[in-house]
């Protein structure tokens, strides 16, 4: 595993090491879209540079890495490559939510392999659940699971009647995978379909009760982790935009600068000129709101102080408009971008369509987040657990 230190707060802390393999991210992609799978080197990579153990805890050969580090690192990723970038955080944050787990069931993932690969599919709905003595038993179907094709186990949703929504972690053995990922962008996550048709049994130490994770309880010596994980996860499935809107504008912006066919792309042109100005606006708010937040709950965790319940509401909403602003920053410059670029293969035509398929993802629509955070303002309580 390659990976190096760097002084913070006078603190050698480990770093992921990504910018090697970022090359081949990018020149794998276009062939993980025809895969509709990330390609097995690149996931691959991603445990060479370290990332995929960035927040496993330390005692079992993670890195435990600052959240600010993981977010650096999958921009990175995302700008390279959108499906990658998806894909890696959206595996790798599980050991956050896995750390907050009974010590056994971090030793069942973790114990043997730190870089193990964990996928996921909360959406309780296609859930079935029976409590039988020392544990659940477990069947259904979800979908929507990222990158699972490349992983050993599972984290699905399900509602307890009469306790309500936990997490429960299934191993490969327990469950099928069903390809169904045909979809219009994102192809090569692989966001397919967890089935099980029988029951299986699953012990109440490899289940999280959402409750728990809302009141944020762990026994990890890092402060980290008694960060809110509904945080860490909302923001892993926004923050590839971030870098998958870089990587566009840079296109653009190379496009616009030699083109000689088209005088209105020209770089003289004010509409042009206005539009990368709004864009790299529109990119450098969301990504400094992510740091500023993640900054600010770190600082009070640090300090053996909670996180205001006001600013969770607050840091979730903001979260959920990440797609949006994205979506707004890429179809101004996929507006104008050209003839060539309405033809399959085009490369700004590929972002444009992975940003508005991630707008798909539930937790990337802000409209309940925006009510819940007007209703906490205006002196109502809280209706989310989630945050």
């Amino acid at each position: 595993m390659a990976t190096s230190a760097k002084a913070v707060d006078s603190a050698d802390v480990p770093v992921i090491d990504i910018d090697p393999y970022l090359e081949n991210f990018a020149a794998r992609g276009p062939e993980g879209r025809k895969q509709r799978q990330v390609l097995a080197e690149s996931v691959e990579d991603l445990k060479k540079s370290g990332f995929m153990r960035s927040l496993v805890p330390s005692k079992w050969g993670g890195l435990e890495v600052p959240v600010q580090e993981f977010f650096r690192a999958q921009i990175k990723i995302s700008e390279a490559d959108m499906g990658t970038g998806w894909i890696a955080g959206v595996i790798a944050v599980h050991a956050f939510q896995i750390a907050l787990m009974d010590e056994q069931a971090q030793r069942d993932v973790y114990g043997d392999d730190p870089d193990t690969c964990v996928s996921s599919s909360y959406n309780p709905v296609g859930g079935k659940t029976e409590q039988v003595d020392g544990g659940v038993k477990l069947s259904g179907r979800w979908g929507w699971s990222s990158g699972s094709e490349h992983c050993n186990w599972v984290l699905l949703g399900a509602i307890i009647a009469g306790e309500g929504y936990r997490t429960f972690l299934v191993p490969r053995s327990d469950y099928e995978i069903e390809d169904t990922w045909y979809a219009m962008g994102l192809q090569s996550s692989g966001s397919n379909d967890i089935v099980i048709d029988t029951p299986v049994f699953v012990p109440d130490y490899r289940t999280h009760k959402q409750m728990d994770g809302f009141n944020c309880l762990n026994d990890q010596e890092n402060p980290m982790y008694s960060m809110p994980w509904a945080q860490a996860f909302a923001r892993c499935v926004s923050t590839p935009a971030i870098g998958a809107a870089k990587h566009a504008l840079q296109l653009f912006i190379d496009n616009a600068s030699t083109s000689s066919s088209d005088p209105t792309r020209l770089i003289g042109d004010p509409d042009i000129l206005r539009r990368v100005a709004e864009v790299e606006y529109l990119i450098d708010e969301v990504e400094t709101l992510l740091f500023r937040n993640f900054d600010a709950m770190t600082a009070l965790l640090e300090a053996g102080e909670e996180i205001p319940l006001i600013d969770r509401v607050r840091y979730r909403y903001q979260a959920g408009v990440v797609i949006t602003k994205m979506m707004q920053a890429v179809d101004m410059l996929f507006e104008t971008a050209g003839g060539r670029s309405v033809f399959l293969g085009s490369e700004i035509q590929n972002i444009w369509h992975d940003i508005h398929i991630a707008r798909a993802h539930v937790a990337n629509s802000p409209v309940a987040f925006a009510r819940n955070l007007g209703n906490m303002m205006l002196g109502g309580e809280n209706q989310d657990v989630f945050i």
